[in-house]
């Protein structure tokens, strides 16, 4: 089995051919075709690549399956004996991202 890790969002992801992974929001739509040429290492059956920082000429391709939001959470600030409360909510926005090749 290949695996690769790919760095994307400022994080980095363990990925394998056929993997769906959640990634922050790309400006991609749904449908078409991504590359990631960040790619930290490469291993398999072969033996394994490591780049310093990234391996040359390595690409991970991936499809993108859909754009969405995550589950809302809620911010909650308060300082007591101060009547200060303050409450908001936050929807992460994501890419999904089908991994279709690591060359």
């Amino acid at each position: 089995m290949k695996h690769a890790v790919i760095e994307t969002g400022g994080k980095q992801y363990r990925v394998a051919e056929g993997d769906v992974i959640y990634i922050e929001k790309l400006g991609a739509e749904a449908g078409t075709s991504v590359k990631f040429d960040k790619v930290l290492a490469i291993t398999g059956d072969e033996g394994s690549v490591f780049g310093a920082p990234f391996v040359e000429g390595a690409v991970v391709t991936g499809n993108v399956v859909k754009n969405g939001r995550g589950k809302k959470i809620r911010v909650f600030k308060m300082k007591p004996k101060k009547n200060y409360q303050r409450t908001q909510g936050h929807r992460q926005p994501y890419t999904k991202i089908q991994i279709e090749a690591i060359s």
